[in-house]
């Protein structure tokens, strides 16, 4: 009569043989751990077994677990010496892609490498030791994209402006937010997401009413990473601001202008021309930048008497705007006087009145002022800055003057007032 062993001590041994015999691994017991990449890059999946022995002779296999804990795929497997480009099971998804580190299994290092990892990556792995003792440990393997936001104007009036912000192909989904300049979160539409393969595309679209520099970005908690802002400027309920033009002073060459144009965003392009349109040359511009705007200045050299133009342009919005000025160059003189430099500036000081001037060059250093007024007052006004100005120029130019048997006295210069009434 045969006699009946006990079956509870024997089920150990039963459950393990059901599992080898079936293929199914048991359910990881250490604990999981989560490796971080980004697309394109190579990563390490980090594997040793407890007891940390020589593996050169061993067997280790690495697998993907599919969606759901369903079909796995092979990765890697080695087995005393023997491994994946001898072994015809690999999946054709990492064929090429996959490789351990020899010279650290005698130090009991099961460790791989994928190299230029995928979004597909991405998942569940396990690292199995199936001889005894058995031995299986799972990391989560998450490969980021992260592609920068888009950022366009798609309506506006002059009063408001419709925003749109665009995250194609992330993963994993990102959290797309509009801000402000300050950093304040924009109120905005439901977010617009679709999901091709494994990848999101979010779009966010948010209306504004003010001038500012707006932004948008876009956030992947999961792989603790968030994109470069993108940076849109909106003008609303107004223009850039003119240019401030000058004459910074006679050279040997003519006379220099500076252009210059503060607080701009986005950044200008200035130009210097004449009043036939054509560019004159200029030096290169000095540009800064300061709390997301730009100051640049321009400078230029003429040498012909002429009405000249600083031209800002904007093309981003569409933007364009300039600043004129009247530059004499007294090219016929041997010498330039300070006299015609005062008729310039009285000039402008008529134009700053609301005066209608007409300047005219006479021969012999004489500059002829034709006001058209009938306010006596502002004309008796207007003498008085002028004698002022002659004042202080005759000052200036005692203190340069050379001795007087150096050089005979160049003819004095002349500023004639006309009234009309």
């Amino acid at each position: 009569m045969m006699k009946q062993l006990p079956l509870l001590p024997l089920l150990p041994l039963l459950l393990l043989l059901f599992s080898l015999l079936t293929g199914n691994s048991s359910a990881c017991t250490n604990a999981v751990s989560k490796v971080i990449s980004t697309e394109g890059t190579d990563v390490i999946l980090p594997c040793s077994p407890s007891t940390r022995e020589n593996l050169q002779n061993k067997l280790f296999d690495w697998k993907k677990v599919g969606q759901g804990g369903g079909t796995q795929h092979e990765v890697f497997m080695y087995d005393s010496a023997v491994h994946y480009d001898r072994h015809s099971g690999q999946s054709e998804q990492f064929k090429g892609r996959v490789s351990h580190f020899q010279n650290e299994l005698k130090h009991g290092n099961a460790s791989i490498i994928i190299r230029k990892t995928k979004v597909i990556d991405s998942g569940s792995y396990t690292c199995v030791f199936p001889r005894q003792p058995r031995e299986e440990f799972c990391i989560e393997l998450v490969v980021g994209a992260s592609p920068e936001p888009y950022v366009t104007i798609i309506d506006q009036t002059k009063d408001w402006s419709l925003l749109q912000c665009l995250v194609r192909g992330s993963f994993p989904e990102p959290k797309v937010e509009w801000r402000d300049s300050s950093g304040n979160i924009l109120s905005a539409e439901e977010p617009q997401v679709s999901k091709t393969g494994d990848r999101y595309s979010v779009t966010l679209n948010t209306t504004v009413t003010k001038t500012d520099r707006y932004q948008c970005v876009a956030t992947q908690e999961e792989i603790k990473h968030q994109s470069k802002p993108a940076h849109i400027y909106v003008l609303l309920n107004g223009a850039a601001s003119k240019p401030h033009v000058t004459i910074l002073r006679q050279t040997e060459d003519g006379m220099l202008l500076q252009c210059e144009i503060i607080g701009a965003f986005p950044k200008p392009l200035l130009q210097w021309r004449s009043s036939s349109g054509n560019m004159v040359p200029a030096a290169e511009p000095q540009v800064s930048e300061r709390g997301g705007s730009y100051d640049v200045t321009l400078q230029a050299t003429v040498t012909k008497t002429d009405l000249y133009q600083c031209v800002v342009t904007q093309e981003e919005i569409n933007h364009r705007t300039e600043a004129e000025i009247y530059v004499p160059v007294n090219g016929e003189e041997s010498e330039r006087s300070s006299g015609s430099i005062t008729g310039w500036i009285v000039a402008g000081v008529l134009g700053a009145g609301f005066f209608v001037v007409l300047v005219v060059l006479v021969g012999g250093g004489v500059v002829v002022v034709r006001v058209v007024s009938k306010d006596r007052t502002k004309l008796n006004q207007l003498n008085e800055k002028i004698e002022k100005l002659e004042d202080e120029q005759k000052k200036t130019s005692s203190q340069d003057t050379l001795p007087a048997d150096s050089v005979a006295d160049p003819p004095e210069n002349k500023i004639l007032l006309k009234y009309d009434p």
